[in-house]
C-alpha cells in the first residue's frame, strides 16, 4: 500500500512536490483557495522561473507554456548608467502565478491527486499529522504551520529590508530580446522590469523594491488600483527614465483592479524538519526558507527544495519516516540554501567594492556580463562572486 502524504499549500513548492510524488505515493493537497478564486484574485508575487526550474518542471511533466516568449537576458543599470546586457545560458519564463497555480491545480486533480479546500489551524493540524504518514508544510509566506526553529546565522534581520511594490501593466514597450531589466538606485532601492504571461496576454511587471523611509517608499497610503497606477507612473517618470521613454501614457494601466501588491517581508530561514506529536513533519519552500525577493529566488529555491525532498522520500520509500529522513533532506539542501540566503542578504546591503568592480567589468567584457546574468539562474556562482572572490 502506498504511503500517504499531505501537502499543505498550493504554491510553487506544494504543486511541484505533488507532481513529483504522485506516482510513488498517495498525495493529498490541502489548499485554502479554489482555482477559480485564484484566477480572479490578487496577484501574489513576481516570478521568474530560470532554466534549472523549467527543467525540473519538464521532468515532473508539468504544464507547458508554448505560446509564451522566453526571457533570454538580464540588463543591468546603476543609477542612470546602463551597464550591460548579460545573456542567460538557458531561457527563463515568467507566468502570472494566478494562471500558473490554477492551471496546475486543475491538471493535478485530473491526474488523480486529491485536493481538499480548507483552512488549516491549530485545531485540525493535529488530526492531519495523525492521519497521514507525512505532513509537508508548503504554506509559503503565510506559514509556517509548525514551530520549525530559526537558524540565527542565516536570519540576521529584525525588520524587512525592502518594501515590495508590484504591478502588472500594459502600455510599456519591451526591449528585445525579452529579458529582466534591473535598475539599482544606490541607498534608495531597485526596480525589476519583467515581461510576463497572463490570462489577458503579455504584460510588463514593474517591481519596485524600496528601502524603507527613502525616496522610493511613496506607496504606503495607496489602497486602490487607480491611485496605484498614478503613483507608479509618477515614480517611473522621476526615477526610471529608460522605462519612462518606453511608456505609452494612453495605454499605461494595471491589467485589472487586483493586479497590484504591496508587502514587506522579514527574511527568516528555519530548520526544515521537526517532531510533532512524536511524528516527523517537514517544511519546504517559503514556509521555512523565506528570503528577501531581491534576487528572485523564491520560486526557484522552492522548486529546488521540492525536487530534493522528492528524491529523499523515494530513497526512504520503504523505511521508517523519522528524524533520519529529515536530516537526510536537510543535508541535501543546506549548502544551497545557505548560499542563496547569504547572497540575497548581501544584495539588500550596499554592494562591496569588489562586486561593483565585477559589474563594471561586465561593461567591457561580454563573458563577465553573461556570468553576472547567470547569478540569478545558478546562485552558487553569485555566492562565489560575493564571498569567495572577496577572500582571494
Amino acid at each position: 500500500m502506498k504511503k500517504q502524504i499531505c501537502i499543505v499549500g498550493s504554491g510553487t513548492s506544494g504543486l511541484q512536490l505533488a507532481y513529483a510524488l504522485r506516482e510513488d505515493f498517495q498525495v493529498t493537497v490541502i489548499h485554502s483557495t479554489s482555482p477559480e478564486k485564484i484566477r480572479s484574485g490578487r496577484v501574489m508575487s513576481t516570478q521568474v522561473h530560470f532554466g534549472p526550474t523549467l527543467s525540473r518542471e519538464t521532468s515532473f511533466h508539468m504544464p507547458k507554456w508554448h505560446d509564451t516568449e522566453p526571457l533570454k537576458c538580464v540588463r543591468v543599470t546603476i543609477g542612470n548608467q546602463k551597464l550591460f546586457t548579460g545573456m542567460l545560458q538557458e531561457d527563463a519564463l515568467s507566468v502570472d502565478q494566478r494562471l500558473y497555480y490554477a492551471t496546475c491545480m486543475e491538471d493535478l486533480a485530473s491526474k488523480g491527486v486529491t485536493f481538499q479546500e480548507q483552512k488549516v489551524d491549530n485545531e485540525n493540524v493535529e488530526s492531519l499529522v495523525e492521519h497521514y504518514d507525512l505532513v509537508v508544510d508548503c504554506t509559503g509566506k503565510s506559514g509556517p504551520l509548525f514551530s520549525f526553529p530559526s537558524i540565527e546565522e542565516l536570519s540576521p534581520f529584525d525588520v524587512p529590508q525592502r518594501k515590495c511594490i508590484v504591478g502588472y501593466f500594459t502600455g510599456v514597450t519591451q526591449h528585445k530580446p525579452l529579458g529582466i531589466n534591473v535598475t539599482v538606485l544606490p541607498e534608495i532601492g531597485e526596480m525589476f522590469e519583467i515581461p510576463a504571461k497572463t490570462e489577458k496576454g503579455s504584460v510588463t511587471i514593474l517591481f519596485i523594491m524600496a528601502v524603507p523611509h527613502k525616496e522610493l517608499d511613496t506607496f504606503k497610503t495607496i489602497k486602490d488600483s487607480t491611485a496605484f497606477n498614478k503613483q507608479m507612473k509618477k515614480a517611473v517618470e522621476e526615477f526610471f527614465p529608460d522605462i519612462h521613454e518606453r511608456l505609452n501614457p494612453k495605454e499605461f494601466s494595471l491589467i485589472d483592479d487586483r493586479a497590484f501588491l504591496q508587502v514587506a517581508i522579514k527574511p527568516v530561514i528555519r530548520h526544515p524538519y521537526m517532531s510533532f506529536n512524536d511524528k516527523l513533519v517537514i517544511g519546504c519552500g517559503d514556509s521555512v526558507f523565506l528570503n528577501d525577493p531581491i534576487t528572485g529566488q523564491g520560486s526557484n529555491l522552492s522548486s529546488y527544495c521540492a525536487e530534493q525532498l522528492y528524491e529523499t522520500l523515494v530513497d526512504f520509500k520503504h523505511d521508517k519516516w523519522d528524524e533520519k529522513l529529515g536530516l537526510s533532506y536537510w543535508n541535501r539542501i543546506k549548502t544551497y540554501v545557505a548560499e542563496v540566503t547569504q547572497w540575497t542578504n548581501a544584495m539588500t546591503q550596499p554592494l562591496p567594492q569588489h562586486v561593483v568592480n565585477t559589474l563594471l567589468e561586465g561593461v567591457r567584457n561580454q563573458e563577465q556580463a553573461d556570468a553576472v546574468a547567470e547569478w540569478f539562474a545558478f546562485p552558487p556562482s553569485a555566492h562565489k562572486a560575493f564571498f569567495q572572490t572577496s577572500k582571494t
